[in-house]
């Protein structure tokens, strides 16, 4: 069976607050580290019947940034569900309020 690997590297600060986050994956088409200001990474506990979650973004990450990152990850998290379950209705729901969370923080017109 194969197998592959995804690698997060996190430096902190004194106060424990990321400065910089790195992350690489056996089977992501990229040469070596990437850089990244943020990630957003959901488990499911399959005993538990609950998600954890890690949410970590460096203190450079600007909260323009942010607003754009959590748009692009609400989307996305849209066309998984739809693939996912199959329920296009929820899922064209759920871009519904994608495009309101874009216009009522004028994402796009800026």
């Amino acid at each position: 069976m194969k197998q592959s690997e995804i690698k997060f590297a996190v430096n902190l600060d004194e106060n424990n607050i990321p400065e910089a986050i790195q992350w690489e994956a056996t089977d992501g088409g990229t040469d070596g580290k990437m850089e990244a200001k943020s990630i957003m990474l959901s488990i499911w506990d399959p005993k538990e019947n609950n998600s954890l979650r890690i949410d970590l973004w460096t203190k450079d990450m600007t909260v323009d940034e942010m607003k754009l990152f959590f748009h692009q990850t609400l989307v996305s998290m849209s066309d998984t569900f739809e693939k996912a379950t199959g329920d296009d209705k929820m899922a064209g729901d759920m871009k519904d309020f994608c495009q309101y969370f874009a216009e009522k923080l004028n994402l796009y017109n800026q």
